[in-house]
């Protein structure tokens, strides 16, 4: 990671230019006011750096510039090339993304253009130099961000197909080869030629569906590197060169894509209001999808992508565009900012800072409403910004703990889309299903009161099972449908090394190529873990899941939902069972000791109190200092980069708590000291910095 400033970073998206009237010297005043130490700039707007074909207007840029350093805020500057301008559409007609193999896409939004097309290219390259040479020397300048949100759609274009053929070529050298490789035998789709290859509507064949998402990846990562080597070019030494990244994005593999860059930067969007209320008293199917827990999964999933602290390039300033305009409750900027914090955030920038008065995303509420007059959310983020200056450096680049580790796979996601194994209420096939087998066993860690570490395949299998074992002692792998032999080898070497093994529903069933295995399931894995299945099912209604073993501790209504795995135990012991006519016969949750470690097999995806349960009793070892409280409270630790030992207590009700403190303390934000046994009360919506002594 490039060096960052000993502080965390906080400010906002800044567009000037979009601004009815100049009021730039308000704005960077009111800004400075607010303890602004950061904006972004630039991005979004190449039609105003670009305004005709080869007339640069770069100069537009200096007063917010130069306004910015004389305040001491210093400024993070977007390259426009996700944002493509109308000339460029209507001089080049053929730069036009398809998504159908024909049909151009519409112009009037954003990221309409095939990036990876010669003519889009040009241009692209030539405003990025122009940008980048003009400003590069600016004092202000810490760091660039190339385009922003890049993957956003899937291209059909013929330049692109013929790339995608052609790297198949390279791969499998033969038509022989990729026939026997995917299967092609199957509905007579083998290929004579390589011309013989179906264009991508319409297709139903699992392997050619997952090929194709790695390839469109792969375009996508290519053209950030690309653009990321012209920056480089100029930048000076320690300004940093990123990417806003959106997890959801169809062509991201964001472990690839944050590898080629300094830091990693992305958008942690959350739903406010009572959505962040615990205890969680909402109904069942609306759980996943929101909650306080997701905040800490945005982290995660950013600190994943290179395992070290990043950077948050957007987030809430205030109500989110229409139908969804729910604006935060008072304490609820505060609570999100330091929660991001706590897990690794070294930056925390709004989208942003003065309400857009035209455009798609005028409804979208920016710290500034339209009127540009200071209100609630000035003031909240006001004093958050007084608040991290007073912090200072003891809370920047803080190390997350991690109690246990959730193995993420962009190929399983992308395949679950492309083959949804789990259905919709309405019967329909669910392209969230990854997010489903995933998100249960976050969410359950985080109503189990942990904290969790996302890893990829790739950084688990660069290190040795022993340095993995002592990093990740509990290793949580949910869905991993799609697997190389290679890396379920690498897994139960991890067991037998002393790690403990978690097989969620779905784990090893095929290989790298999709292709299910003939070895009993879940493959490569059933020996170690004395367990195995040869039947599944599609769930319509719940099934109550009971405890066999007396270790697992069950509350509430556990159940399998949705998806269940009949597992068979053979020298495996049966943790809980099915409370039911037919699948009561196998068991749910098994666990086996493995070599110096253990495998546990959990067979069914998991409701809420289910996967609450099984995370618990994962963890049954870890000392309870910091873990009874409230129902309202949780409570995350962080190692500084000094080496003390941080404590964040959030309180996510309107209901005031107290909470005993089990060790000596002191308040990061006013110095207060508390000794152990002593009561901290946490007001509504409340969150506490503490620092042990």
């Amino acid at each position: 990671m490039s060096d960052l400033p000993r502080r965390v970073l906080f400010g906002a998206a800044y567009y000037h230019e979009y601004q009815p009237y100049d009021r730039l010297t308000t704005d960077l005043d009111m800004m400075a006011a607010a303890g602004f130490t950061v904006i972004r700039v630039g991005e979004s707007v190449w039609s105003t750096w670009e305004p005709e074909d080869g007339r640069f207007d770069l100069d537009w840029l200096q007063p917010v510039l130069d306004g910015a350093h004389e305040r001491g805020i210093s400024v993070v500057l977007g390259t426009p090339t996700y944002s493509v301008p109308p000339w460029l559409a209507r001089r080049y007609p053929e730069i036009a993304g398809e998504l159908r193999t024909g049909e151009r896409m519409g112009w009037g939004g954003r990221q309409e253009a095939d990036y990876t097309h010669p003519a889009f290219l040009f241009h692209a390259e030539r405003v990025v130099r122009a940008v980048t040479a003009r400003y590069a020397d600016h004092p202000a300048i810490i760091g660039f961000q190339v385009d922003n949100e890049p993957g956003l759609w899937l291209f059909r274009n013929h330049g692109v197909f013929q790339r995608f053929v052609d790297e198949l070529r390279r791969t499998y050298h033969s038509v022989d080869n990729l026939n026997r490789e995917w299967g092609l035998v199957f509905w007579s789709n083998r290929l004579s030629t390589w011309e013989d290859l179906w264009r991508p509507e319409g297709n139903t064949h699992p392997q050619y569906s997952l090929a194709w998402r790695r390839f469109q990846a792969r375009l996508t990562t290519e053209f950030i590197a690309w653009q990321a080597g012209i920056v480089r070019e100029y930048a000076r030494p320690g300004q940093f060169v990123t990417t806003c990244i959106d997890y959801g994005r169809p062509a991201v593999e964001d472990e690839e894509l944050a590898g080629r860059l300094d830091v990693t930067a992305g958008n942690a969007y959350y739903e406010v209001q009572d959505a962040l209320a615990l205890p969680d008293t909402r109904t069942p199917k609306d759980r996943l999808e929101e909650g306080a827990w997701t905040i800490s999964q945005r982290a995660d999933r950013m600190w994943s992508s290179r395992q070290e602290p990043f950077l948050v390039t957007e987030t809430n300033a205030n109500h989110r565009i229409s139908p969804h305009s729910r604006p935060a409750y008072d304490g609820q900027w505060r609570q999100a900012a330091w929660a991001l914090v706590s897990r690794g955030a070294q930056m925390i920038e709004y989208w942003h800072w003065h309400t857009i008065h035209a455009g798609a995303e005028t409804s979208w509420g920016g710290i500034l409403p339209h009127s540009g007059r200071s209100g609630r959310a000035y003031r909240e983020t006001a004093r958050i910004g007084q608040e991290l200056a007073t912090a200072g450096e003891l809370v920047a680049g803080l190390i997350p703990d991690a109690d246990v580790t959730l193995l993420h796979s962009s190929p399983t996601r992308w395949l679950m889309q492309e083959h949804p194994p789990l259905a919709r209420q309405d019967g329909s096939g669910d392209r969230d299903s990854y997010h489903a087998f995933f998100d249960v066993f976050h969410r359950g860690a985080f109503d189990a009161g942990l904290q969790t570490r996302i890893v990829h395949a790739s950084q688990l299998t660069a290190q040795t099972v022993e340095q993995a074992v002592e990093d990740h002692p509990v290793l949580v792998v949910p869905g991993l449908y799609v697997a190389e032999d290679a890396l379920l080898d690498w897994l139960k070497a991890y067991a037998h090394a002393g790690g403990h093994l978690v097989v969620g529903p779905r784990t090893g069933y095929s290989d790298g190529e999709t292709r299910a295995r003939i070895d009993a399931q879940p493959g490569r894995l059933a020996d170690a873990a004395g367990a195995w299945y040869e039947e599944f099912s599609n769930l319509l209604t719940d099934v109550p899941v009971v405890a066999r073993d007396a270790g697992l501790t069950v509350d509430g209504q556990p159940a399998a939902t949705r998806w269940l795995e009949c597992l068979i135990p053979e020298d495996a012991t049966v943790v809980a069972g099915y409370d039911h006519p037919h699948f009561g016969q196998w068991a749910a949750v098994t666990t086996r000791v493995a070599g110096r470690g253990r495998v546990t097999c959990v067979g069914a995806l998991p409701n809420l109190d289910l996967a609450r349960a099984i995370m618990r009793w994962l963890d049954a070892a870890r000392s309870p200092q910091w873990c009874v409280m409230p129902d309202s409270v949780t409570s995350t630790g962080a190692t500084a980069r000094t080496g003390q030992r941080l404590r964040f207590l959030h309180n996510w009700s309107f209901t005031p708590v107290d909470v005993r403190i089990p060790v000596a303390v002191t308040d990061v934000l006013d110095d207060t000291r508390y000794a152990p046994g002593d009561d901290l009360r946490l007001g509504p919506w409340d969150v506490r910095v503490l620092v042990e002594d």
